[in-house]
């Protein structure tokens, strides 16, 4: 899911007391921990892995949490995020890469899980910010959580080490796992519709530039 910054976020959004999800699907009525909680439970685990972020929410949200030069944020670029980081993992195998996605997102490539499951990098971690709603364009909901289970369409397509993540205590050992254990791994992580203002860099010269410095690349 994505936000703009020239879209007015659901009601609760922002707040610090667990949201509920509505009526619809198996997950209905369930607590979810804040987006912004979920995204530096990851930022404090991190060393050296390769970062790859989904445009709008995702992007903000991992700045916020604390920018790196490893950090690529993805632009104009809806469900690519996926792609992006599977040919960064099959590209610098000795590296976890981790990708930063939105449920949203994900749903529009989900050709991308056949794919990851497909090529089965070792080094590869799949963090899915799931709630259930477009905020780029004014919080309408979506499958995802609803009709469409995205760890069941995961592990369909042949990710099995893929799981849902309730809490952050979940979420905590997921990540420890998925950032140690051989992949790929894919963690969904419930969470509400908080987001940020925070906004990365948007320039993507400078961002490549700055990425390919950081893994000791000729930057051109």
């Amino acid at each position: 899911a994505c936000v703009s910054p020239l879209a007015p976020l659901p009601p609760n959004a922002g707040g610090r007391t667990p949201q509920h999800w509505g009526a619809g699907g198996p997950l209905a009525g369930a607590a979810v921990m804040d987006s912004i909680d979920a995204v530096r439970a990851l930022r404090e685990r991190l060393t050296d892995e390769l970062v790859v972020t989904s445009l709008g929410t995702p992007s903000y949200l991992v700045n916020a949490a604390g920018d790196r030069p490893l950090n690529i944020y993805l632009w104009a670029a809806m469900g690519m995020a996926s792609s992006t980081g599977l040919g960064l993992a099959i590209a610098q195998p000795d590296r976890r890469v981790v990708i930063v996605d939105g449920d949203g997102a994900a749903l529009m490539n989900l050709g991308s899980m056949v794919t990851v499951a497909s090529r089965a990098p070792r080094n590869l971690l799949w963090v899915i910010l799931e709630n259930r709603v477009f905020l780029e364009t004014g919080g309408q909901p979506i499958a995802a959580g609803r009709t469409a289970d995205l760890v069941q369409l995961a592990r369909g397509a042949g990710i099995a080490n893929a799981d849902r993540a309730d809490t952050l205590d979940d979420l905590d050992a997921l990540l420890s796992h998925g950032l140690s254990e051989p992949g790929p791994n894919l963690v969904v992580a419930r969470v509400g519709t908080d987001s940020t203002k925070t906004f990365p860099i948007v320039d993507p010269i400078r961002l490549k530039h700055r990425f390919r410095d950081a893994l000791g690349l000729p930057v051109r």
